[in-house]
Order: C-alpha cells, then sequence, then structure tokens
C-alpha cells in the first residue's frame, strides 16, 4: 500500500528506540544468552576435572584479575577511539577464547592453568568492552525518556540472561559443559556483527588531548569529585566481591552437595533473572523521585541469597530468595544508570564508567580465591552468612552520605546552561562518542543534557531541587547487570 504524500509517517517504535539503541541491544540479548550459561559451564568443566571449590575461586579469579588490570585503560581507550570498535574487537577475543575453552573441555581432561589462562583472556576483553559498552548506551538516549530507554534495555538483557541461566544449567546436564562454552563463542561472534553495524561516522574527530595519563586524571578528577559516586562505588566493591565469591564458589557446591547439580542452580540463577525482567519492567512505569536514595534502599534484599545457600533453604525458598534480590537490585541498576546519565558529560562517561566498574570488580579476584581457604577455616555456613552480613553493612553505611540520599531526578534542564546551537549541542569528544539513536532537533540536545561551563562548575539549582556538591574545579560507577 503506497502511503500519500499528506498522510503522516507512523514511527515504528519510540522516538529514543533508534538503530543503534536497537543493535545494542539485539546484541546484548545474544551474548546475555550465551555468557550466563557459560558461567555455569566454566564452574562445573572445573569440578567435571576432579578440581574442587578452590580450583573453581582460581579460575573465577583469572577472570576478574585482568578486569581489574585493563579496565581504567580500556575506559581511556573508549573515550578517544571509536566505542564500537573497541566493543567489537572485544567480542572477538572473547570468542576465540570461548571457543578455545569449549575444544579443551570437549577433548577431555583440560588442565587447570589451561582453564585459568583462557578465563584470563574473557577477562581481558570485558576490561575493554565494559566502558565502551556503557558509554555508548548513555550517549544513545536523550532528555527525560532516558530512564525508560535504560529499563527496558536492561528488561531485554536481563530476559537473556534468565534463559541463558537456566537453558545453560539443563544443557551442562544433558550436554556437558563443553558444548554450553561453544555457544557462548558463537554467541560473541553474532554480536561482534551487530556491533559492526553501529552508525558513530558523523561524529567529529575528539580534538588531540595530553594522552592516556592526562585522560585518566581527568577521568578521576571527576569520579572522587563527587562522594555519591565514589561512595556507592565503594558499597559496591564490597557487595560484588562477597555476592560474587558466594554464586560463583558456594552457589555450585551447595547445588552439587544438597540441590541436585547444575540443573536446580541454573533454575536458582534464572530465578535472579526473573527478579530482574520484572525490577526492569518496575522501572519502565516507576520514576522515583530520590534517585540513589530508592535505588539503594532496594539493595538490601541482595544479601537474602547468600542467606539461603547459608541454611542450605529448600530450593522452592532459594529460587524466591533470588527473585525477590534481583527484582529489587535492578530497582538499583536502572537508577543508577539515570543518575550517570544525568550527571557525568558525555565525553568522560566512559572514563567515569571505567573507574566504576574498577572499584566495583576490585575486590572480586581476592574474593573468589580465598573462599576455599574460607571455607576451610570457618565453614561453608558461615562463609555464607558472612557474605549476607557484609552486605547488609556496606549498603547501611552508604546511606550517610547526604548526596546518596538528596540527589534527584532532572526533569529539565538546569537553569544557567543556553541552549547551544545544533553545533555545540553535543559535548566535544572523540570518534568514539556515539551518535544518538534518534537525533534531537537542532537547539535542543544541549538543553536536554548540561553542558559544564568555562570554570567547570554546576549553577546552583533552584531551591525546590536537591543542593548537590559543585562539579570539581578542575578537569576532572556501580555495573550491576552488566551490558553483555
Amino acid at each position: 500500500m503506497t502511503q500519500t504524500s499528506g498522510s503522516p509517517v507512523r514511527p515504528r517504535g519510540p522516538a529514543w528506540a533508534g538503530r543503534n539503541y536497537s543493535l545494542l541491544t539485539a546484541a546484548a540479548i545474544v551474548t546475555g544468552l550465551g555468557a550466563n550459561g557459560s558461567l555455569i559451564a566454566a564452574a562445573f568443566a572445573v569440578l567435571e576435572s576432579g578440581g574442587d571449590g578452590g580450583d573453581v575461586g582460581l579460575v573465577a579469579a583469572s577472570r576478574t584479575l585482568p578486569l581489574v588490570v585493563f579496565l581504567l585503560i580500556g575506559g581511556a581507550v573508549a573515550d578517544r577511539l571509536p566505542r564500537h570498535r573497541v566493543m567489537v574487537a572485544a567480542n572477538t577475543l572473547n570468542c576465540l577464547s570461548q571457543a578455545a575453552f569449549a575444544a579443551l573441555v570437549l577433548a577431555g581432561e583440560p588442565r587447570l592453568w589451561q582453564m585459568m589462562l583462557l578465563t584470563a583472556l574473557g577477562g581481558t576483553g570485558q576490561a575493554f568492552f565494559g566502558p565502551a559498552a556503557e558509554g555508548m548506551l548513555m550517549s544513545c538516549v536523550q532528555g527525560e525518556q532516558a530512564g525508560r530507554a535504560f529499563a527496558v534495555f536492561r528488561m531485554a538483557t536481563q530476559g537473556a540472561a534468565l534463559g541463558g541461566a537456566a537453558l545453560g544449567g539443563a544443557l551442562v546436564a544433558a550436554a556437558g559443559p563443553g558444548w554450553v562454552l561453544a555457544l557462548d563463542a558463537a554467541a560473541f561472534a553474532v554480536a561482534a556483527a551487530l556491533r559492526s553495524f553501529l552508525d558513530v561516522g558523523h561524529i567529529p574527530p575528539r580534538a588531540p588531548g595530553g594522552g592516556m595519563l592526562a585522560d585518566l586524571r581527568e577521568g578521576w578528577r571527576e569520579f572522587t569529585g563527587r562522594p555519591w559516586l565514589w561512595g556507592i562505588v565503594v558499597q559496591f566493591s564490597i557487595a560484588n566481591a562477597v555476592v560474587g565469591a558466594a554464586e560463583a564458589v558456594y552457589g555450585p557446591l551447595v547445588a552439587q552437595d544438597s540441590l541436585g547439580g547444575a540443573g536446580p542452580w541454573g533454575l536458582a540463577l534464572a530465578a535472579f533473572g526473573a527478579g530482574t525482567v520484572a525490577g526492569a519492567l518496575l522501572m519502565t512505569r516507576w520514576k522515583p523521585r530520590r534517585l540513589l536514595l530508592a535505588g539503594t534502599l532496594c539493595v538490601f534484599p541482595l544479601a537474602l541469597p547468600g542467606a539461603a545457600l547459608a541454611v542450605p533453604a529448600p530450593a522452592g525458598l532459594l529460587y524466591g530468595a533470588m527473585f525477590v534480590a534481583g527484582t529489587t537490585v535492578e530497582v538499583f541498576g536502572v537508577s543508577w544508570m539515570t543518575a550517570l546519565h544525568q550527571e557525568i558529560p558525555e565525553d568522560k562517561l566512559s572514563r567515569v564508567s571505567a573507574y566504576d566498574w574498577f572499584g566495583s570488580v576490585s575486590l572480586m579476584p581476592l574474593a573468589t580465591a580465598l573462599a576455599g581457604p574460607a571455607e576451610a577455616a570457618v565453614g561453608r555456613t558461615a562463609a555464607l552468612w558472612g557474605c549476607a552480613g557484609l552486605v547488609v553493612l556496606v549498603t547501611a553505611l552508604v546511606l550517610l552520605v547526604p548526596d546518596v540520599r538528596r540527589l534527584t531526578r532532572r526533569t529539565h534542564p538546569v537553569p544557567g546552561f543556553p541552549a547551544p546551537s545544533a553545533d555545540a549541542g553535543r559535548p566535544a569528544g572523540g570518534p568514539g562518542d556515539d551518535a544518538p539513536c534518534s537525533p534531537a532537533p537542532e537547539g535542543r540536545r544541549g538543553a536536554q543534557r548540561p553542558v559544564r561551563g568555562d570554570d567547570h562548575r554546576v549553577p546552583e539549582p533552584p531551591p525546590t531541587r536537591h543542593r548537590r556538591s559543585p562539579a570539581p574545579s578542575a578537569d576532572a560507577e556501580r555495573p550491576v547487570g552488566g551490558l553483555g
């Protein structure tokens, strides 16, 4: 049927769901399906090769250690080079390392050092991928609908996590971990192909800067100048470490000893994924005014899975604890992404994201490596209760930071930032600064997202809004449920 010239063209989706957003979401769904199954497969590959809980912890630590080492470099690279190219290169490395891991497992009796080396390569890829992906997504949406866009993105990817965990557990039980690892390698190949089509060609090259160290210092000043930012990152550096140890090391062991093996543990992880989908669906409708207060209060239930494993609770109660934890922590995740999108300049998003990731995962190698010795020293039950208690403690402490309690959702521009022209509507950025999914009308993009003034200080908002501290005078995050 031919469209008449006078008839309006009906959009196929929301204004914020443009080409780049759709490609990012599709690629994240594909990798989510593969990666969540491969986490189960890797743990059971170690156990089936004769390893114990300490070996599972060493393999998990081998992934997070290079993630910590290379994250800051990855953030600086992602703000300097085209972000989509960084993402494709990282996905290619993940594809190759997982394919090699799968081949070793399918060939029989992989050695511990080989599994550690290949998971370390995967962690290196994630170190470069994470900051680039987060910066890409945040620069891809604009204005008041950013929170809804993030919620829909996370709902889609967490839905993939749900399916991936359930499918991964079932496939490990039915066909063995090697085939699940092979499927994950294929998923990375598909995701790399999708991300290669992201459109950033019309973004002007970034002006030459002072080099890698200058970029890192600039990002550090942006990070440390915001108490709410570094306070929550410190909180999650501990929470992620203990939750990661519980899920990567103790969870499979409890499942093997008390729940019946890989299948029930896969369903438990799927219940967490179902909870995150429910939480993201909630956040498509709910827009809490005090973003971080609402989000932080929803972190307390993250202690429930560790407590359920400590008992150990029957499988049904464990599934319920995982579902509740997933729902509430997703409220935090969407609120956190919205706060970063609202408060951080676009040309520094990847570097700030790298410091966020760095703080959030810095203790995970130590925690997973020590999980086995801790179990031997105090027992698995005591270790799991300790994990749950630490989550509650650090979450209560971060509520003492005034900006965490007071930072509010911005629904219109901060006074004092005039809307720039179309040529200046975007902070200066490099080729990695990504095109918006749907171009904003001329003269409005700068109004939707404040641009720093020459003195790098944010003008005082009106009295009806939260009075947050000004940005640092010099040039100067918590990824819950990452971007794939």
